[in-house]
């Protein structure tokens, strides 16, 4: 059974956008024809046809799921360190009382027309929430280790990525600032060119300052938890010129946040690493640190950028579009942009995009109405599945 979808625009994202335009599928999903409008007409086909404008469904790079438990328990404005140190406090839960709030964020994101996630791990506590999903899941299996032996560490991350066969994952660097060199170096002997990796990336200034001088609020963070200083820290280079040469540079990579890189680390990112992808996050980024990135300049160096929602800890909700509304609203950023970001650009990050990510004959990326302005601004963060 094929059955059509018309609306005012149609958004294919790898190509121009149609007006008035028409879409079919088959009853797996399977786009069989987009049509023009006077292709559509040709068809002699009477369907109702939509207000607003169908685009692809939308692909998470970067969540938390087994964080959804702490919605609304930590407070906003803290800044990063003492929003780590909320979640340390406050993550140990009941499973009941975690997997419930995983199930209903996994809703919450169907609902919300995404329909493939990047999501970081530390246990596998998701799997039987994935399993049943109607989305999409690559897991990242995320270490973490300064000052501590790293066999151990990746031994036990190797299991957990056993565990959550036969699902996608991969086991990845937390952060600059809570892996060792020691670690990357662990981390690059269990992954192979077929894997995908991310990292946090320059979220918070402190980061920045603790490789540069030592300094600043993680410095003090480490302090307070009495975790020593390394090597690698007080060095006169921020954590991007850090961790990037020790990441591997034949798969693709997700840096996440970016909060605080600047046109200094996208050349130097450029020169070393090929295959680069940056997340923005700007909800979680306006939660925690109250800052957005260089959103402007990521754009005009011609980037593979994605978006992500972080965690519902540090977020009021689970909903690319509206990630994408806050940078047209604040950055300007234009809208068939916004949507390469939140589609086809997350697809080639996971590594999904001949079933996700546009609206093209022989994919199945799911189908979001959504209603913009006539100059094509986000007028709400409703999204209307329509299959």
């Amino acid at each position: 059974m094929i059955t059509y979808f018309s609306a005012d625009w149609i958004f294919p994202v790898s190509s121009p956008p149609i007006k008035n335009g028409a879409v079919a599928i088959n009853s797996n999903g399977e786009i069989i024809e987009v049509c023009t409008e006077i292709e559509f007409k040709k068809l002699n086909i009477i369907i109702d046809k939509y207000k607003g404008a169908i685009v692809p469904g939308f692909i998470n790079t970067h969540c938390h799921l087994e964080l959804s438990h702490l919605h609304g328990k930590i407070e906003e404005h803290t800044g990063l360190p003492l929003f780590i140190k909320s979640v340390l406090a406050h993550r140990q839960q009941t499973e009941t009382e975690v997997t419930s709030a995983m199930q209903n964020a996994d809703e919450e994101m169907y609902t919300n027309g995404i329909v493939a996630v990047g999501d970081i791990s530390n246990v596998a506590i998701s799997k039987s929430i994935k399993l049943k999903s109607k989305l999409y899941y690559h897991t990242f299996v995320e270490v973490l280790g300064f000052n501590r032996l790293s066999a151990p560490i990746i031994e036990a991350a190797i299991q957990v990525k056993k565990d959550f066969a036969p699902l996608k994952a991969s086991i990845v660097p937390h952060a600059p600032y809570s892996v060792s060199a020691d670690l990357f170096n662990e981390i690059n002997q269990v992954i192979d060119d077929d894997d995908i990796s991310s990292i946090h990336n320059q979220e918070t200034k402190g980061e920045n300052d603790l490789f540069e001088n030592g300094k600043g609020t993680f410095a003090d963070f480490f302090a307070e938890i009495d975790i020593a200083q390394s090597d690698a820290h007080n060095k006169g280079r921020n954590s991007l010129h850090y961790h990037l040469p020790l990441l591997n540079k034949n798969i693709n990579t997700l840096l996440v946040h970016n909060t605080f890189s600047g046109k200094a680390d996208v050349d130097f990112a450029n020169g070393v690493h090929e295959k680069l992808f940056w997340c923005l996050c700007p909800n979680a980024n306006l939660y925690i640190e109250n800052n957005l990135p260089d959103v402007n300049l990521l754009a005009t160096e011609n980037l593979k950028i994605t978006l992500g929602t972080d965690s519902l800890a540090s977020n009021h909700q689970l909903n690319i579009l509206a990630e994408m509304q806050v940078l047209q609203i604040q950055k300007n950023i234009d809208f068939e942009e916004l949507l390469k970001w939140a589609t086809l650009n997350g697809a080639e990050f996971l590594k999904i995009e001949k079933l996700y990510g546009s609206i093209e004959k022989g994919k199945r990326p799911g189908l979001n109405l959504i209603q913009l302005s006539n100059d094509f601004k986000i007028k709400d963060i409703k999204v209307q599945k329509l299959c």
